[in-house]
């Protein structure tokens, strides 16, 4: 069979042909069924018109290759078609076509003002209207559009798209984000409007915690956008706020709305057509010019906020108290919709929470979020209605002042987040294990909204840097978030200060840049690791350099001529169990040795990415940086016995785990002083958000398989699975957010969805079914799959960027039977147990050998 070319795509999106840039990065996978099967070339054709380019490029890259034409021009269009030439000396055909169009615009094309209503109040929601004519032969429509708030636009009465909250969250003081929207179907020769909806969101927001939010970026959200008119005799238009009559209002329909408090509709004063040509604006005020300093927008690259899914309500709960409480059966991240009739002036009150406590909504861990919506009846026989600037992190909603008798079937759960593609999944024979991973799935799911959120439901929904720097192995191999978290990287760079150091939060509504902190700014150095060895994504790696570096020469300018972080603020191992529970960073591991190892993992880091680019000299440098940590952490904190000073697992886990110890004696002293740890906890889980990640591969590696397959099947209380036991159905913030007897955790701090002990995940598919990447983009694979007692079996499939790869074991009679699938122009490296090491090539393969477990 000669192989095909699929799955084109220009740098990260797939959802529209819009790029973001003008020299695309471009993607293809090809399918074929020869067996080790590599691509010696490719062919790209740019196709504009009747003009044609035909770009050679030789070798087996496919992933994210340079663009290899000229620039791509402002509003510039055209197909491209790959095909590719491989080792088996075949040739395959053209790919179907990819449109590509260039979303961006010149510098100094951006010209419409951003506009707002006259005398806003803060945070008020507001409808904003113009009216423009339309010449006979409109070739093209093309919008760009931006705020400082969120936003929807209509043409005469029609949405522009299915897009939430747009445009997202960025660190709006130095970078702002446009959407470009084709248009053209929505608009007609003769009169149109364009029709605003503005409500604040992220960026009229109070931040902060115990009673002390506060405004952080504005107190008022302003809109911007222009559209483009291209006609067929080569004539253009722009339609552009600030130039000519825009007409404001804040009397919509939409009364009140915040990302933490929810939002409030009264249907009786929506106005219909408002959207439309001819509507009577009477009582409207002619929009005023935000004059306060605005960077230029520039076109978004991250996929967008969309409604992904829904849930019907699963039972309907009437609680002690004799309140109505709808249970969807998920915790998910998004709103209600209802279907609703009833009196003028009847309202619907939507309150969401995570849990119940003792039967009744379990409201405290919002803290200060209302996280309730409301709607007020028009009158009108049927309505329908859901919210459109905020968002919601409950499995549970009380429903008041539902008018007649409730239908539970007239309320249906709207999951949002951002577009993701999903590209991992595990399963295996131990079901609590695969409700843990759709548990981390979910959490990722809801917690991946415009930015890698910590937690969506209460009074904080910030993008942590602690986080997401333990869990990105994981998020990217369960969706496709190269796009996702290269856009949020851009805003750490920009929050960074001058000398280097790194925010608690991207973005830093906080103000928290001016306290480092280990393992949280170290977000700075590991992500864009991360992005490189799953993506391929070496342009992320290129542009984050200067910030990695910067990271890096910071924190070693704190440890001085020591080597040592020691004696300042630290997280530390947030969240060790047996830290008291208004105290979550009282962990058993000392900070300071915590704060020192990831020093060094940072300077290993920046050293590796310096390799990679090119760069001998600071290779060199940070290499001899991450020595001197190391010695002096050894020196520090090491025992002559392998014992450590703080005889803590996460000590140990970070020691094995970050090649801090490489003397052989030591580690493997190390490792059965871990294991005996374990032990002596009977098998109860003793890390918190730095250990949590490293203690199973810290474990096997050093010949403690039995003891991490204990640790990860283990049911008490702290446990991975004790909150599945208690019916979990996202990962918790805390190892008991929710105690034995149904009452939350007292602290003042606890989440029922938060991803970071899901990092679990990713040990679950580079060791337990045993896939991993080898080489950047999974273009050389691990298969080394680790079987546990208590499990039969496990797979893992895998969507590389080069195809779909997959591992799977089973046993039977003493025997191991392991199955994988390597996808076409990539090899894989194979480690089974009781084997000598081979190497493979594409295609499906399988092996059969003794289970280790039965000899």
């Amino acid at each position: 069979m000669h192989p095909t070319v699929h799955a084109l795509r220009a740098e990260y999106r797939t959802d529209s042909a819009f790029v973001g840039t003008d020299r695309p990065r471009l993607s293809w996978k090809t399918a074929t069924t020869a067996p080790d099967w590599t691509q010696r070339g490719a062919e790209i054709e740019w196709r504009r018109e009747s003009d044609s380019t035909v770009a050679r490029v030789d070798g087996r890259d496919s992933v994210l290759v340079a663009w290899p034409f000229e620039p791509l021009r402002p509003r510039e269009r055209g197909q491209l078609r790959v095909r590719v030439d491989g080792s088996d000396d075949t040739t395959s055909a053209w790919s179907e076509p990819l449109e590509i169009r260039a979303g961006f615009l010149a510098e100094t094309e951006w010209r419409a003002d951003f506009i707002a209503v006259p005398e806003p109040a803060a945070g008020q929601p507001m409808l904003l209207r113009h009216e423009f004519e339309v010449r006979e032969g409109l070739r093209a429509a093309t919008l760009y559009a931006s705020a400082r708030g969120v936003y929807q636009i209509e043409f005469n009465g029609v949405a522009v798209d299915d897009e939430r909250l747009k445009p997202g969250w960025t660190a709006y003081q130095h970078r702002l984000v446009h959407e470009t929207t084709d248009v053209t179907e929505l608009l007609r020769p003769g009169r149109c409007a364009l029709g605003a909806t503005l409500a604040g969101g992220w960026y009229t927001e109070r931040y902060g915690f115990h009673g002390e939010a506060k405004p952080f970026y504005g107190e008022y959200p302003s809109f911007a956008a222009q559209l483009l008119l291209e006609y067929a005799d080569g004539t253009s238009e722009v339609v552009a706020t600030g130039e000519g009559a825009w007409w404001a209002t804040a009397e919509g329909p939409i009364t009140a709305s915040g990302i933490y408090a929810g939002e409030s509709y009264d249907a009786r004063r929506a106005s219909p057509g408002w959207s439309s040509p001819g509507f009577d604006d009477d009582g409207w005020s002619e929009a005023r010019i935000d004059a306060s300093r605005v960077s230029r927008p520039i076109a978004r690259t991250a996929p967008p906020v969309r409604r992904v899914e829904e849930l019907a309500v699963k039972d309907v709960i009437v609680t002690p108290s004799g309140r109505t409480v709808v249970d969807f059966g998920q915790n998910l991240v998004g709103h209600l919709r209802i279907r609703v009739s009833g009196r003028e002036g009847d309202t619907v009150v939507l309150r969401h929470a995570e849990v119940l406590e003792h039967g009744e909504l379990g409201t405290r861990p919002l803290r200060h979020a209302k996280a309730t919506d409301s709607y007020t009846l028009a009158g009108a026989r049927i309505e329908t209605w859901e919210p459109a600037f905020t968002f919601h992190g409950f499995r549970y909603a009380e429903i008041q002042g539902w008018p007649g008798e409730f239908d539970p079937e007239d309320v249906t759960a709207v999951v949002v987040g951002s577009d993701l593609e999903r590209t991992g999944w595990f399963t295996c024979s131990h079901e609590p294990l695969n409700q843990l991973h759709d548990n981390i799935v979910w959490g990722m799911r809801g917690n991946f909204l415009s930015i890698p959120t910590d937690c969506p439901q209460r009074d904080e929904r910030l993008g942590w840097t602690g986080d997401i720097q333990v869990f990105a192995p994981t998020a990217a191999y369960l969706f496709d978030c190269d796009g996702f978290l290269a856009s949020w990287l851009e805003d750490l760079a920009l929050e960074q200060s001058q000398d280097g150091a790194v925010p608690f939060i991207v973005p830093d509504v906080l103000d928290s840049v001016r306290t480092p902190a280990a393992a949280w700014g170290d977000a700075a150095t590991v992500v864009p690791s991360v992005l490189y060895e799953r993506f391929a994504d070496r342009a992320v790696l290129e542009r984050q350099y200067p910030s990695m570096r910067a990271w890096a020469d910071h924190i070693a300018a704190i440890a001085g001529p020591r080597r040592l972080w020691e004696g300042q603020f630290q997280f530390g191992d947030w969240l060790d169990p047996d830290a008291p529970s208004d105290e979550p960073g009282k962990a058993k591991t000392d900070p300071d040795i915590v704060a020192s190892a990831y020093l060094h993992r940072s300077a290993a880091l920046v050293a590796r990415a310096a390799r990679e680019l090119g760069l001998d000299d600071d290779a060199r440098r940070y290499d001899t940086l991450a020595d001197e940590v190391r010695t002096a952490w050894v020196r520090e904190y090491v025992t002559p016995a392998g014992r450590l000073v703080s005889d803590a697992p996460t000590a140990y886990a970070l020691a094995l785990m970050f090649d801090l110890v490489t003397d052989a004696r030591l580690r493997d002293n190390l490792g059965e002083r871990l294991a005996e740890l374990v032990r002596r906890a009977d098998h109860r889980i003793g890390t918190g958000f730095v250990g949590t990640p490293l203690i199973q591969d810290a474990l096997v590696r050093t010949g403690h398989a039995d003891t991490a397959r204990r640790l990860l099947l283990q049911t008490e209380c702290p446990s991975w699975l004790y909150p599945v036991t208690m019916g979990a159905t996202t990962v918790w913030e805390r190892w008991d957010s929710m105690l034995p007897d149904g009452t939350i955790n007292p602290g003042e701090m606890t989440s029922f969805n938060h991803y970071a002990f899901g990092a679990i995940a990713d040990w679950l598919h580079r060791t337990v079914a045993g896939l991993a990447p080898l080489e950047p983009g999974y273009r050389r694979i691990a298969i080394a799959p680790v079987p546990l007692a208590g499990l039969d079996r496990a797979a893992t499939e895998l969507e590389t960027a080069h195809g779909r790869a997959s591992v799977s074991w089973e046993v039977s009679d003493g025997r191991l039977l392991v199955r994988a699938t390597v996808p076409p122009n990539t090899t894989a490296h194979v480690t089974l147990p009781g084997s000598d090491p081979l190497d493979v090539g594409s295609g499906e393969h399988t092996w059969t050998v003794d289970d280790p477990r039965s000899t």
